[in-house]
Protein backbone atom coordinates (compact mmCIF):
# COMPACT_ATOMS: atom_id res chain seq x y z
CA UNK A 1 0.00 0.00 0.00
CA UNK A 2 1.62 3.78 -0.77
CA UNK A 3 1.90 5.61 1.81
CA UNK A 4 0.23 8.74 2.24
CA UNK A 5 1.93 12.48 3.22
CA UNK A 6 0.24 15.76 4.08
CA UNK A 7 2.91 18.59 4.15
CA UNK A 8 1.34 21.99 5.05
CA UNK A 9 3.27 25.21 2.77
CA UNK A 10 4.74 22.69 -0.13
CA UNK A 11 4.51 25.64 -2.87
CA UNK A 12 7.94 26.94 -2.28
CA UNK A 13 11.21 27.31 -0.19
CA UNK A 14 11.60 24.56 2.77
CA UNK A 15 8.03 23.26 1.69
CA UNK A 16 8.83 22.04 -1.58
CA UNK A 17 11.82 20.49 -1.00
CA UNK A 18 9.86 18.47 1.47
CA UNK A 19 7.54 17.80 -1.19
CA UNK A 20 10.16 16.54 -3.36
CA UNK A 21 12.03 14.50 -1.10
CA UNK A 22 8.63 12.63 0.31
CA UNK A 23 7.24 11.88 -3.67
CA UNK A 24 11.15 10.80 -4.38
CA UNK A 25 10.87 8.13 -1.44
CA UNK A 26 7.62 7.04 -3.26
CA UNK A 27 4.98 8.56 -0.88
CA UNK A 28 1.44 9.88 -1.95
CA UNK A 29 2.00 13.93 -0.91
CA UNK A 30 -1.17 16.11 -0.55
CA UNK A 31 0.42 19.65 -0.21
CA UNK A 32 -0.95 23.07 0.86
CA UNK A 33 -0.26 26.72 -0.74
CA UNK A 34 -1.62 29.51 0.29
CA UNK A 35 -1.82 31.72 -2.48
CA UNK A 36 0.44 31.18 -5.56
CA UNK A 37 -1.23 28.47 -8.13
CA UNK A 38 1.01 27.92 -10.72
CA UNK A 39 4.16 27.24 -8.26
CA UNK A 40 2.35 24.99 -6.96
CA UNK A 41 1.00 23.47 -10.00
CA UNK A 42 4.76 23.15 -10.94
CA UNK A 43 5.85 21.36 -7.97
CA UNK A 44 2.51 19.19 -8.49
CA UNK A 45 3.31 18.64 -12.34
CA UNK A 46 7.14 17.75 -11.85
CA UNK A 47 6.69 15.20 -8.39
CA UNK A 48 4.46 12.61 -9.33
CA UNK A 49 2.08 11.60 -6.85
CA UNK A 50 1.35 14.98 -5.44
CA UNK A 51 -1.47 16.58 -5.29
CA UNK A 52 -2.03 20.32 -4.56
CA UNK A 53 -4.67 21.81 -2.23
CA UNK A 54 -5.34 25.87 -2.11
CA UNK A 55 -5.50 26.27 1.90
CA UNK A 56 -4.43 29.89 3.27
CA UNK A 57 -3.48 28.90 7.29
CA UNK A 58 -4.29 32.07 8.52
CA UNK A 59 -7.88 31.12 9.00
CA UNK A 60 -9.13 28.24 10.37
CA UNK A 61 -11.67 26.85 7.62
CA UNK A 62 -8.07 25.61 5.53
CA UNK A 63 -8.45 22.62 7.58
CA UNK A 64 -11.28 20.95 5.89
CA UNK A 65 -9.63 21.56 2.58
CA UNK A 66 -6.27 20.48 3.95
CA UNK A 67 -8.16 17.01 5.17
CA UNK A 68 -10.26 16.09 2.73
CA UNK A 69 -7.70 14.25 0.40
CA UNK A 70 -6.39 11.74 2.82
CA UNK A 71 -9.71 10.72 4.83
CA UNK A 72 -8.62 7.35 3.93
CA UNK A 73 -5.88 7.08 5.99
CA UNK A 74 -2.56 9.41 6.69
CA UNK A 75 1.10 8.42 6.92
CA UNK A 76 2.86 11.26 7.34
CA UNK A 77 2.42 14.80 8.61
CA UNK A 78 4.56 17.79 8.51
CA UNK A 79 3.64 20.90 9.36
CA UNK A 80 5.92 23.42 7.77
CA UNK A 81 3.66 26.03 6.60
CA UNK A 82 3.79 29.43 8.56
CA UNK A 83 4.04 33.27 8.84
CA UNK A 84 6.18 35.99 9.74
CA UNK A 85 4.52 38.76 10.97
CA UNK A 86 7.28 41.52 12.27
CA UNK A 87 6.61 43.77 14.92
CA UNK A 88 8.64 44.52 18.47
CA UNK A 89 6.94 44.42 21.54
CA UNK A 90 5.71 47.59 21.98
CA UNK A 91 4.08 47.66 18.96
CA UNK A 92 2.10 44.02 18.54
CA UNK A 93 -1.54 44.30 18.36
CA UNK A 94 -4.24 41.84 18.60
CA UNK A 95 -4.62 41.11 14.29
CA UNK A 96 -1.15 40.57 14.58
CA UNK A 97 -0.76 38.30 17.22
CA UNK A 98 -4.30 36.35 16.41
CA UNK A 99 -2.65 36.05 12.73
CA UNK A 100 0.89 34.69 13.65
CA UNK A 101 -0.55 32.26 16.49
CA UNK A 102 -2.89 31.01 14.07
CA UNK A 103 -0.97 30.19 11.54
CA UNK A 104 1.76 29.48 13.57
CA UNK A 105 1.03 27.36 16.23
CA UNK A 106 -3.27 27.16 16.10
CA UNK A 107 -3.86 25.33 12.71
CA UNK A 108 -0.44 23.05 13.10
CA UNK A 109 -2.24 21.89 16.83
CA UNK A 110 -5.58 21.26 15.05
CA UNK A 111 -4.02 19.42 12.33
CA UNK A 112 -2.52 16.84 14.24
CA UNK A 113 -5.67 16.61 16.18
CA UNK A 114 -7.63 16.05 13.02
CA UNK A 115 -5.00 13.99 11.98
CA UNK A 116 -4.61 11.53 15.20
CA UNK A 117 -7.69 9.32 13.87
CA UNK A 118 -6.50 8.93 10.33
CA UNK A 119 -2.69 8.70 10.84
CA UNK A 120 -1.55 4.93 11.00
CA UNK A 121 0.30 3.19 13.84
CA UNK A 122 3.67 4.00 13.21
CA UNK A 123 3.05 7.00 11.25
CA UNK A 124 5.38 10.10 11.26
CA UNK A 125 4.35 13.89 12.40
CA UNK A 126 7.20 16.60 11.67
CA UNK A 127 6.81 20.36 12.89
CA UNK A 128 8.73 22.90 11.36
CA UNK A 129 9.42 25.58 13.94
CA UNK A 130 13.03 27.33 13.63
CA UNK A 131 16.09 28.35 15.71
CA UNK A 132 14.46 32.26 16.38
CA UNK A 133 13.38 30.23 19.40
CA UNK A 134 16.57 29.94 20.79
CA UNK A 135 18.43 33.26 19.29
CA UNK A 136 15.17 35.72 19.22
CA UNK A 137 16.09 38.40 17.45
CA UNK A 138 14.17 42.09 18.39
CA UNK A 139 11.06 43.07 16.19
CA UNK A 140 10.35 39.12 15.89
CA UNK A 141 8.63 38.36 19.12
CA UNK A 142 5.97 36.86 17.35
CA UNK A 143 7.32 34.25 15.17
CA UNK A 144 9.58 33.32 18.12
CA UNK A 145 6.37 33.12 20.67
CA UNK A 146 4.28 30.70 18.25
CA UNK A 147 7.12 28.43 17.07
CA UNK A 148 7.92 28.07 20.71
CA UNK A 149 4.44 27.46 21.64
CA UNK A 150 4.78 24.68 18.38
CA UNK A 151 7.63 23.15 20.24
CA UNK A 152 5.58 22.30 23.18
CA UNK A 153 2.51 21.34 21.03
CA UNK A 154 5.32 18.47 19.30
CA UNK A 155 6.42 17.33 23.14
CA UNK A 156 2.90 16.80 24.38
CA UNK A 157 1.51 14.91 21.36
CA UNK A 158 4.88 12.58 21.51
CA UNK A 159 3.45 11.37 24.87
CA UNK A 160 0.25 10.95 23.84
CA UNK A 161 1.02 9.23 20.60
CA UNK A 162 3.79 7.37 21.72
CA UNK A 163 1.68 4.21 22.42
CA UNK A 164 0.61 3.75 18.89
CA UNK A 165 3.96 4.04 17.76
CA UNK A 166 4.04 7.26 16.30
CA UNK A 167 6.88 9.93 16.68
CA UNK A 168 6.12 13.71 16.74
CA UNK A 169 9.65 15.49 16.68
CA UNK A 170 10.34 19.42 15.64
CA UNK A 171 13.28 20.59 13.07
CA UNK A 172 14.30 23.77 13.60
CA UNK A 173 15.93 25.23 10.82
CA UNK A 174 18.67 27.83 10.99
CA UNK A 175 19.39 30.26 8.35
CA UNK A 176 18.11 28.56 5.37
CA UNK A 177 17.96 30.52 1.54
CA UNK A 178 14.65 30.82 0.69
CA UNK A 179 12.61 33.82 -0.56
CA UNK A 180 11.28 33.94 2.77
CA UNK A 181 14.46 34.81 4.54
CA UNK A 182 15.73 37.16 1.50
CA UNK A 183 12.22 39.00 2.24
CA UNK A 184 13.29 39.80 5.79
CA UNK A 185 16.74 40.17 6.10
CA UNK A 186 19.45 42.25 4.50
CA UNK A 187 22.33 41.16 2.35
CA UNK A 188 24.53 42.09 5.43
CA UNK A 189 22.12 40.07 7.61
CA UNK A 190 22.72 37.42 5.68
CA UNK A 191 26.13 37.63 5.27
CA UNK A 192 26.75 37.44 8.97
CA UNK A 193 24.83 33.95 9.61
CA UNK A 194 26.80 32.10 6.77
CA UNK A 195 29.78 33.41 8.61
CA UNK A 196 28.75 32.66 12.20
CA UNK A 197 27.85 29.22 10.85
CA UNK A 198 30.28 26.64 11.79
CA UNK A 199 30.02 25.08 8.04
CA UNK A 200 30.33 28.86 6.67
CA UNK A 201 27.88 29.05 4.61
CA UNK A 202 23.49 29.62 4.57
CA UNK A 203 21.12 26.47 4.45
CA UNK A 204 19.63 25.16 1.82
CA UNK A 205 15.52 23.86 2.07
CA UNK A 206 17.30 20.34 0.71
CA UNK A 207 19.39 20.28 3.57
CA UNK A 208 16.52 20.77 5.96
CA UNK A 209 14.40 18.01 3.78
CA UNK A 210 16.84 15.31 4.03
CA UNK A 211 16.52 15.66 8.13
CA UNK A 212 12.78 16.07 7.70
CA UNK A 213 12.93 13.07 5.20
CA UNK A 214 15.05 11.06 7.36
CA UNK A 215 12.13 11.46 10.24
CA UNK A 216 9.44 9.91 8.66
CA UNK A 217 11.94 6.60 7.84
CA UNK A 218 11.52 3.66 9.80
CA UNK A 219 15.34 4.32 10.72
CA UNK A 220 14.04 7.09 12.98
CA UNK A 221 11.52 5.37 14.94
CA UNK A 222 13.05 5.54 18.35
CA UNK A 223 13.52 9.41 17.81
CA UNK A 224 10.18 10.97 19.50
CA UNK A 225 9.60 14.29 21.16
CA UNK A 226 13.05 15.98 20.10
CA UNK A 227 13.75 19.38 18.63
CA UNK A 228 16.89 18.47 16.02
CA UNK A 229 17.99 21.97 15.02
CA UNK A 230 19.12 22.05 11.34
CA UNK A 231 21.37 25.15 11.38
CA UNK A 232 24.91 23.51 9.70
CA UNK A 233 26.36 24.87 13.35
CA UNK A 234 25.08 28.25 13.71
CA UNK A 235 24.54 27.11 17.58
CA UNK A 236 26.11 24.74 18.69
Amino acid sequence: MTSTALVTGGSRGIGRAIVERLTAAGHRVVFTYARDKEAADEVAARCAGSVAVRADQTSLSCLDAMFAPVQNGLDILVNNAGVIVPAAVADVTADDFDRAMTANAKVPLLAIGRATPLIRDGGRIVNISTLNTTMPAPGNVLYCASKAALEQVTAVAARELGPRGITVNTVSPGATDTDLLRAHNSAEDLAQSAAWSALGRLGTPDDVAAVVAFLTTPDAGWITGQNIRASGGLLI
